[in-house]
């Protein structure tokens, strides 16, 4: 069981990347699911969220008209499409899954992913 986030990488500001999250072991259609990012001295911070069945997504203010959180049913593996990306918006991004509900601190999740580095150049 396991999660494995991929697709950061180096990008200009004003660029956009797609990361990606593919569960293996479980459905991501019966988690909920939460992208949360962490910069270098900073707390980790959510940055979507979402459940496919009955629940609501939320997006963080800082990145709400920029980010999407999205998913591949079939490819069991949820996406985070970044679009507009700003230097601020440098820092290792994770994705979780819970069975109940992805909380705004990240405590109690099910499963974590490797981290994935996303660095935004000015």
């Amino acid at each position: 069981v396991q999660l494995q986030a991929s697709g950061g990488g180096l990008v200009q500001a004003g660029g956009s990347l797609r990361l990606s999250c593919k569960a293996s072991g479980f459905s991501l259609d019966d988690f909920a699911i939460g992208w949360f990012r962490q910069a270098p001295g900073k707390e980790r911070e959510l940055v979507a969220r979402t459940r496919w069945r009955g629940g609501n997504t939320y997006v963080a203010d800082s990145v709400k008209g920029r980010f999407n959180i999205s998913r591949d049913s079939g490819q069991n593996t949820v996406y985070l499409q970044m679009n507009s990306l700003k230097p601020e918006d440098t820092a290792v991004y994770y994705c979780a899954a819970d069975k109940v509900l992805i909380s705004s601190q990240g405590r109690g999740v099910d499963y974590w992913g490797k981290g994935t580095q996303v660095t935004v150049s000015s």
